[in-house]
């Protein structure tokens, strides 16, 4: 049966989709990323600028981002140069705050940890969550190998490629199918996640440290070098924002309290003629 079969007091039954791994994992990723990105912020302020290749600096030309401000006719301004275009971004980035005490910083103190200028407490609030984030992650791979999270709910299979148009475009018109297993469109950006992103920006920032460079020197060949491997740590970040604001837009799209009652004590709400019963765990 459709979604658009479905009468709307219909209940499907409920199932236990989640398992204790998967939601207690899934939450202090969600602590950890939020402080990582607002202490990232504040690492990047000390020098607002990426580069590609091993060097750096005023002698080189080869920053393809610059966040900063800069004195105009009608005064300071703030000023971001992408791939070599310029953009006026007072108020946002470079130079934000009130227009009679403004603050010269590339992101705001609204989005920083401290939100004051502090590069060491940065550091250590990222590296503390860092390594949480990192633990997490060898428990949730383990956890979800045993039980087959990973082999059922996120390694997409020809199915799911096959599936992919049918689901775009069931999420475009806004008919999502609640079932046990997760859709193909779920399963792509979660493999892309776990197996991508996260291995990424845990690979860069081991490589953007002196010490660890030094015990593994092949991280700086694999990545190009340590201001490379900033840039690339910086881009997985933008990436994960992208899919927190979907992953957020869609559960609110897909019905918020079913989403977050999965999430939260592991029972789903599936839709009508979904295998399973009240009780049942698979």
């Amino acid at each position: 049966m459709s979604d658009a079969t479905e009468l709307p007091d219909s209940k499907g039954p409920l199932i236990y989709r989640q398992s204790i791994w998967t939601r207690v994992t899934h939450w202090v990723w969600a602590i950890c990323l939020f402080f990582l990105l607002l202490t990232g912020l504040q690492i990047f302020n000390a020098h607002p600028a990426l580069y590609i290749g091993n060097e750096s600096g005023f002698e080189y030309e080869n920053a393809i981002l610059e966040i900063g401000a800069v004195n105009s006719a009608e005064g300071p301004r703030g000023r971001t140069i992408l791939f070599g275009n310029t953009f006026d971004t007072t108020g946002v980035l470079g130079m934000s705050g009130d227009a009679a005490r403004p603050t010269f910083t590339a992101f705001p103190g609204a989005v920083t940890i401290p939100s004051y200028r502090d590069l060491g407490t940065g550091r250590v609030v990222h590296f503390f969550f860092g390594w949480i984030f990192v633990a997490t992650m060898l428990i949730w791979f383990v956890a979800s190998f045993i039980n087959g999270h990973i082999r059922r709910d996120i390694v997409p299979k020809p199915a799911d490629i096959a599936g992919v148009p049918r689901d775009v475009a069931a999420h475009a018109t806004l008919r999502f199918r609640h079932g046990r297993s997760y859709g193909p469109l779920q399963k792509l950006s979660y493999f892309t996640v776990f197996f991508i992103l996260f291995p990424l920006i845990v690979a860069t920032g081991l490589t953007m440290s002196p010490g660890m460079d030094t015990a593994w020197p092949w991280l700086l060949d694999i990545f190009g070098g340590r201001q490379t491997a900033r840039t690339i740590h910086f881009t997985v970040m933008l990436l994960l924002v992208a899919f927190f604001i979907i992953h957020i837009i869609m559960v609110f799209a897909a019905g918020p309290i079913n989403e977050l009652r999965s999430m939260v004590t592991g029972w789903y709400r599936a839709s009508p003629g979904t295998p399973g019963a009240e009780g049942d765990r698979p």
